[in-house]
């Protein structure tokens, strides 16, 4: 078995990754080693051809593959070495990664730091138990998106959507542009799960008609799925009788949700919020084992790659102080907790000694939809500490705070910060 040793290593060249190998060279780390399972670095951006990517990073509006290959680019030129077509299989806590690929076999990698980039999954089928026969036809958002864009490939003609995330709509709109029909989308929950820009510029400016407190209560068809039938749902979920609805389609696709993909997170020991399904971070996006950090989808769901590739910038300059033995194991804490109508907040805790120069961010998303002005307040139990003034608060849009560096102090001598939304009064 070949055995590699690495100051850092990066598992996952989407955003986060390829950011987070840049940094930790730029940083002075030696030997950094980027990991990736597909043939070509860049992750999930290479088939997300829409515009949209860089608009804050860049001040430019870029399609997916065009702000990957800036990233690809600086990484080569600073000699990140890349293991491609290459499957992470186990990570160990003392830092030592396996994987195969077909040129090296089983290859043994220790690294003095480890950056995890690994992203998200979707959900399935089978995970929200989606009743009905089982016919061909039935495919994630992503995977149709990937067979259009990439593959150059058409599963079917009319599709239905089930679920308003941020893939689905513009799957919907793309599906549109190359001559299918998009019955309906439909979503169980009385709000949007995605972006209120993706659903005007993919869904209303193409006429595709969406369907809150909807879901799918049967699907049809034998070989190839037929139709489903729709139905209304209630506040807790449960079919209104008389509602059904069936809707011909030869497609369906799914946009029910993403979740981090922490396999190897919990081989290594991680601990994981349930929540967000990723691991624990600080401010430096650093996990509960040492030498571990985390960064991008894989911690949880962002609504911009630019955050993403602020995250893995983070990510990359903590693992080299920590390959470089200047990053202390035990700093002074102060926790961040999620209160009212607060799901939950990233980072979960802040390292006194790692509050920079620049301003820290809180990340957050709300339970609720408040659709009126709301203050997003940062508590010490009774004491503000910092307030931020939003028009509309919605689960679907990610709500970010800033906490910036005259109120150091403030958080420096507080107990536990939490993190509340709550309606102007």
């Amino acid at each position: 078995m070949q055995v590699r040793t690495y100051d850092v290593a990066v598992i996952g060249s989407g955003p986060g990754g390829l950011a987070a190998a840049i940094a930790a060279k730029k940083h002075g780390a030696g030997k950094v080693l980027l990991m990736e399972r597909d043939v070509e670095l860049g992750g999930i951006l290479l088939q997300c051809i829409h515009n949209g990517f860089g608009v804050e990073f860049f001040k430019e509006d870029l399609p997916g593959p065009s702000y990957a290959q800036r990233f690809i680019n600086e990484a080569l030129n600073l000699q990140v070495e890349t293991l491609l077509d290459t499957m992470v299989l186990e990570v160990t806590p003392e830092h030592s990664i396996f994987a195969s690929n077909k040129n090296g076999g089983i290859l043994e990698i220790q690294a003095r730091a480890i950056v995890l980039a690994m992203g998200c999954r979707e959900r399935t089928r089978a995970q929200i138990r989606l009743p009905g026969s089982r016919p061909s036809g039935i495919y994630s958002a992503g995977t149709a998106q990937r067979w259009v864009n990439v593959e150059g490939f058409m599963p079917g003609k009319r599709f239905v959507i089930l679920g308003s995330g941020d893939i689905g709509m513009i799957m919907a709109r793309r599906l549109t542009f190359e001559g299918a029909k998009v019955e309906r989308i439909l979503e169980i929950m009385p709000y949007l799960s995605g972006l209120v820009r993706n659903y005007v510029q993919c869904l209303q400016d193409f006429d595709i008609p969406l369907q809150l407190q909807h879901t799918i209560k049967r699907i049809i068809g034998n070989d190839r799925i037929e139709a489903i039938e729709s139905v209304q749902v209630n506040e807790k979920w449960q079919p209104i009788p008389g509602s059904e609805e069936t809707i011909p389609c030869d497609t369906l696709l799914l946009s029910v949700g993403l979740i981090p993909e922490n396999e190897l997170s919990r081989q290594a020991g991680i601990q994981l919020d349930p929540i967000t399904g990723g691991p624990y971070v600080d401010n430096t996006f650093h996990t509960s084992v040492d030498g571990f950090f985390a960064a991008g989808n894989v911690v949880h769901v962002y609504d911009l790659v630019d955050w993403v590739t602020e995250a893995g910038l983070i990510a990359g300059q903590s693992a080299t102080l920590f390959s470089q033995g200047k990053y202390h194991k035990s700093p002074a804490t102060i926790q961040v907790s999620a209160g009212e109508n607060v799901r939950y907040v990233v980072p979960h805790k802040l390292r006194l000694d790692c509050l920079e120069s620049h301003a820290e961010r809180l990340q957050l998303r709300v339970t609720q939809p408040i659709e009126e002005p709301v203050w997003v307040k940062v508590m010490d139990g009774e004491t503000l500490i910092a307030r931020k003034a939003m028009p509309y608060a919605r689960p679907g849009e990610m709500v970010t705070i800033t906490l910036k560096e005259k109120l150091y102090q403030a958080v420096q001598n507080a107990q536990e910060l939490c993190v509340h939304v709550v309606k102007k009064k």
